[in-house]
């Protein structure tokens, strides 16, 4: 067992260097390889406060869980009960990202390739308990992220999850996935109308250009693999995710040195949309005991 909530734990396998905090929010806070006297770094290394902060939003990636993205007004309705949550991402009035990501969570097992940290969340304002588990796995090729959900609750329990990675934003840089049709955004970047992405928009052939448009946009129908292409590097890496995986965000904001692919098994809005009738939200309802379960794999290529 490990001690609770460490600051940082590191891994290497070959190249390859990954580093986990699990007193941020049980974030990634660097994934990087060395090959031929060059340093690449897969996404964006964390922010120097994040971990003194505990601040999963400056790190390199963060969990999702138990739903990603925003919920309208903090509220949803399911099975007739009507769930207040807190509106944690003022002054958004939504609920966003769920409880994961603000929290400490506990190693317990290390290898030197590999982590496992677990979130244990009491009922509360969420009115059923659960546990997180995230296993990270490195080796010279790649990283695996398997992410599980566990309903402790004593009766069924709606949930989503997902991973937020941010990615190094260069002026070439290009992002490719196989999905199907995209949530059009209001102005409070929440779904308003589900449409065929415009052509600026198409994530497939030549691939989208984080600072060609601001997006906070959520594709459905997610094929399960998305690729980004760093030409000034000649490098790239591809995400492969299990189908549980049904949805993908991009978020490209403006001004800035980053952008956002974050694979979910969620839609925004999943439950709201789900309680209206629609059928395409991806939001799962988890029986008590009952566990779901997604990996998701990044594998660098250098030398293009």
């Amino acid at each position: 067992m490990l001690q609770e909530a460490p600051e940082l734990v590191e891994l290497q396998a070959g190249p390859a260097i990954l580093a986990v905090s699990p007193a941020a929010g049980g974030s990634i806070t660097r994934y990087a390889s060395r090959h031929d006297g060059t340093t690449f770094e897969w996404m964006r290394p964390a922010l120097p406060e994040a971990i003194r902060n505990r601040s999963a939003g400056n790190t390199s990636s963060f969990p999702l869980v138990p739903f990603s993205n925003r919920i309208r007004n903090a509220a949803f309705r399911f099975r007739g009960r009507v769930i207040q949550l807190p509106q944690n991402f003022p002054p958004e009035p939504h609920a966003i990202h769920g409880h994961g990501w603000r929290a400490p969570w506990r190693g317990t097992a290390r290898s030197t390739a590999s982590l496992t940290v677990q979130y244990q969340h009491p009922a509360g304002a969420w009115p059923w308990s659960y546990r997180a588990e995230q296993m990270f796995t490195l080796t010279p090729d790649h990283l695996t992220v398997r992410f599980a959900v566990t309903n402790e609750a004593s009766e069924p329990m709606p949930v989503g999850f997902g991973l937020h990675p941010y990615f190094v934003r260069t002026p070439r840089v290009r992002v490719r996935a196989a999905v199907g049709r995209m949530w059009r955004a209001d102005a409070n970047a929440m779904p308003a109308e589900l449409v065929a992405p415009p052509p600026q928009l198409a994530l497939e052939g030549a691939g989208l250009s984080p600072d060609a448009t601001v997006l906070d946009n959520n594709f459905v129908a997610f094929g399960g693999r998305a690729v980004i292409d760093w030409p000034e590097w000649h490098a790239r890496l591809t995400l492969a995710a299990d189908p549980i995986y049904a949805c993908l965000v991009v978020y490209t904001p403006a001004g800035r040195d980053f952008f956002c692919v974050e694979p979910a098994t969620n839609c925004i809005d999943g439950f709201n949309l789900a309680e209206n009738g629609r059928t395409d939200t991806g939001m799962i309802v988890l029986e008590p005991s009952d566990t779901a379960v997604g990996t998701v794999t990044f594998t660098p290529t250098t030398g293009l």
